[in-house]
């Protein structure tokens, strides 16, 4: 790798017009995570010390992203007037001295490996550019060689009859030397469709100059394919997701179809995981040994434990679940969800902010929110932890072998000893000793003889 590289560009100032959005391209999420964060997590994986984005298009947007990221530069592009001219506004902060690699901001697939080749084929007096092989692709620009040597890039709006039948195009990534650079530059001109400097120009002066246009040209147009509007987007983002997902299933993850797989942060995994379709997998994630998520589920930003089972449509965000779980379906499990070992939590449950302890189970239409819940407790259908007063969430403290018969309502704050029996239909407002039955119902009524009102026909 060139010792002199020390700058990246990466050029991020368009309108994406045909994105019609507020949102700037290079901030489109894929995979979780903007476009641009691809290129930048790739630049410092390859110590690049210097890291310049030039923006231009809904700058307040890009900067406001960028504000936690120090090692970032943002350059303003004050008006747009083509890809060179973006490049000029970042001269005067490189050492003349130095090599710069320049890409554009929407080529979140490519790979560290293919930049590596692309630095390490630039020469002293020369550049280095990136190609791929194609057919009947129109959106990018055109590769001209003469004696198999790259004489010109002719931008696809530029393009005239006789270069049609080229089928290597310009990717949009180079490794120039700054000095170089710096006087290709100064002769750039905008006589053409769009009246605007092009950085590709520089590539026929190079030639002009008998510099070595050395090219890394592959057959993966995947890797380089860029995002101009929402379909593109869309099939960029399969593209991703069908790379994580061969990346698990490599590593020993069984994922039943990986079309029907969205991975949007990064999961570590045990060995004989099993992860179903429409699966969708946010934030930080970790599945234990023999872990089965089936259909539906989203897992955010959560820890599931050996042997647990999450069933269809359950949703698990901030929560961590230990071994031998079985949860769902349409379970829900939100922030401080805690459950210790063989804990059982049914369809429509939802938890919040509570701990359970071994061999407890909730399996039907309750909530449980602020809650300390012990062992082998019982959680009748239809219980809920009445635990907000308006303005203070309050607790609620149940221990262990407690019974809850269905439909109760516990008004927190309250402790419910070990070994207690609530009546089904309780409404439950103060402490319960251990070993107490407490009943507290409306006593049943018998009316003879009752007659429904009866709707008369008009």
């Amino acid at each position: 790798m060139s010792t002199r590289l020390n700058n990246v560009i990466i050029l991020a100032a368009g309108k994406s017009s045909r994105m019609n959005t507020d949102l700037p391209k290079i901030l489109q999420p894929l995979g979780g995570k903007p476009i641009i964060q691809y290129l930048i997590d790739l630049v410092i994986s390859l110590n690049i010390i210097n890291i310049y984005v030039v923006y231009g298009h809904k700058g307040n947007l890009v900067k406001n992203y960028f504000v936690n990221q120090p090692v970032v530069k943002l350059i303003e592009q004050p008006e747009l007037l083509g890809t060179g001219h973006a490049v000029q506004q970042v001269l005067p902060y490189l050492n003349i001295d130095d090599d710069v690699l320049i890409i554009c901001g929407d080529s979140p697939l490519i790979t560290k490996e293919t930049l590596k080749k692309l630095i390490n084929r630039k020469e002293s007096k020369g550049i280095s550019i990136l190609t791929a092989l194609v057919f009947n692709y129109s959106e990018y620009g055109k590769i001209i060689r003469k004696n198999n040597n790259i004489v010109q890039i002719i931008e696809n709006t530029d393009d005239i009859y006789t270069y049609t039948n080229s089928t290597e195009i310009n990717v949009g990534v180079y490794v120039i030397s700054v000095i170089d650079l710096q006087r290709w530059l100064k002769l750039l001109k905008n006589n053409n469709l769009k009246n605007e400097y092009y950085i590709t120009d520089i590539v026929f002066l190079a030639h002009q100059e008998k510099y070595k246009i050395n090219a890394v040209c592959s057959e993966n147009i995947n890797e380089f394919m860029g995002i101009n509007n929402c379909v593109q987007l869309s099939e960029v983002e399969r593209l991703y997701q069908k790379k994580e997902a061969k990346k698990l299933m490599l590593a020993g993850v069984r994922i039943v179809d990986y079309n029907r797989f969205d991975l949007r942060g990064t999961l570590n995994h045990g060995i004989n995981v099993t992860i179903d379709v429409n699966v969708i997998i946010e934030g930080d994630v970790f599945l234990g040994d023999n872990v089965y998520i089936h259909s539906g589920c989203v897992l955010k930003n959560c820890i599931i434990g050996n042997n647990s089972v999450i069933n269809n449509n359950s949703i698990i965000c901030d929560a961590v679940i230990a071994s031998d779980c079985i949860i769902g379906p349409f379970a829900h499990l939100r922030q401080g969800t805690n459950l210790n070992n063989n804990v059982c939590i049914g369809n429509f449950v939802e938890i919040k902010n509570t701990n359970l302890q071994p061999h407890s189970k909730a399996k039907h239409l309750s909530y449980l929110g602020d809650a300390d819940i012990g062992s082998n407790v019982n959680i009748g259908a239809g219980t809920i932890t009445c635990n907000y007063n308006g303005v203070n969430k309050c607790k609620t403290i149940i221990g262990n072998h407690v019974f809850i018969g269905a439909n109760t309502e516990i008004v927190a704050p309250i402790n419910i000893s070990d070994h207690a029996t609530i009546g089904a239909g309780t409404t439950l407002t103060h402490d319960v000793k251990k070993n107490e039955l407490v009943i507290r119902r409306s006593k049943q009524k018998h009316i003879l003889n009752w007659k429904r009102n009866i709707k008369k026909n008009n």
